[in-house]
């Protein structure tokens, strides 16, 4: 071997890329140290043989369909991680080659041109599994982030700010397909005297099992619960009339009392219950939608006074008639 054979062979040897070069035939005439380190396979036992066939498993059909369309027409070829994340058996290994894992590759395919025009075809492999790695790590943070943002962190229901932005489109949605859109206003009765006498760390206890009580109770995708601030939680639910809305709300508070949560504060009951205000908007009456949440917690406050435990409705026109009234007046 001359000195800048040598030369050569060294420079191609510290490439942190694989190098293949193969002929017509799809003989192997270069084999450089990153296959070696990756593949495990010697140079010395790689070269002169088929490709197909110098793997441990044999090249994925489209590594190979990509090479022969190089070597008969001439195609350049590349092949993306995205698609084809492990083409050829190549891994990450340890010194002894014994932990094996796949290594995702990005491939480059070119042509080669030779003096005597006979067709040689240069593989190009890089390890794309940091960057996929990564990707990956700021998908989740992203996706934590996300999560974060829209979900209360005690309760791991949605949060307000999902709320309001949920609402905004679940009614605009209900306006256009002309379905009934109902809303509910939960909350805790007595849950001050609660806080006062048990201590918040209990309070809290509480307000993660009426928020998993209240979630168990809905099943479709379509409907939504949140937190909606301190003891109180909202729910938005799509395709419910006011009278499956009342049975709805009773089948909550049933759902709630059943805990058997003691509450020696409370003065209705010595467990903890429930309120909720309810208001839906029905496209074959209302036009007017922009106090549905205020029919809700009007709603609630009713139930408030007409001592707890219980669900009220309050239909939108009489909230609307009430302010037209005070206007007129």
């Amino acid at each position: 071997m001359s000195a800048l054979e040598n030369y050569q062979k060294q420079i191609l040897d510290s490439i942190n890329i694989g190098l293949i070069v193969v002929d017509a035939e799809e003989n192997i005439l270069l084999w450089n140290a990153w296959l070696e380190k990756h593949s495990g396979i010697s140079a010395e036992k790689a070269l002169h043989h088929k490709i197909e066939a110098a793997f441990v498993t044999a090249p994925s059909a489209a590594f190979m369909a990509a090479l022969r369309n190089n070597l008969t027409y001439g195609l350049p070829a590349v092949l993306s991680n995205a698609l084809h994340r492990s083409p050829l058996a190549l891994f990450s290994v340890d010194e002894n080659f014994q932990q094996q894992l796949a290594i995702h590759q990005s491939i480059t395919i070119t042509s080669l041109v030779t003096e005597d025009d006979s067709r040689r075809c240069l593989i190009q492999i890089s390890d794309s599994s940091t960057s996929i790695r990564r990707e990956k790590m700021l998908r989740s943070h992203s996706e934590i982030l996300k999560k974060d943002a829209t979900t209360d962190s005690l309760t791991s229901l949605y949060n307000r700010r999902f709320f309001d932005e949920h609402y905004k489109m679940s009614l605009g949605q209900a306006i256009r397909q002309k379905h009934p859109l109902s809303i509910f206003m939960v909350d805790i009765d007595y849950f001050k005297q609660y806080n006062d006498y048990y201590g918040h760390p209990a309070g809290d206890k509480i307000l993660i099992q009426v928020a998993s009580t209240l979630k168990s109770q809905i099943s479709r995708s379509s409907d939504m619960l949140a937190r909606y601030g301190g003891e109180e939680f909202v729910m938005v639910l799509p395709n419910m009339t006011e009278e499956n809305a009342m049975q709805f709300a009773n089948k909550l508070i049933t759902a709630v009392s059943q805990l058997a949560l003691p509450h020696v504060k409370s003065r209705i009951e010595k467990r903890i219950t429930i309120s909720i205000g309810i208001s839906t908007y029905d496209p074959n009456q209302h036009r007017e939608v922009s106090a549905l949440i205020d029919a809700a917690d009007t709603a609630l406050y009713k139930a408030k006074q007409q001592g707890r435990n219980q669900a009220c409705l309050l239909p939108l026109d009489t909230l609307l008639a009430h302010r037209l009234q005070i206007h007129v007046e």
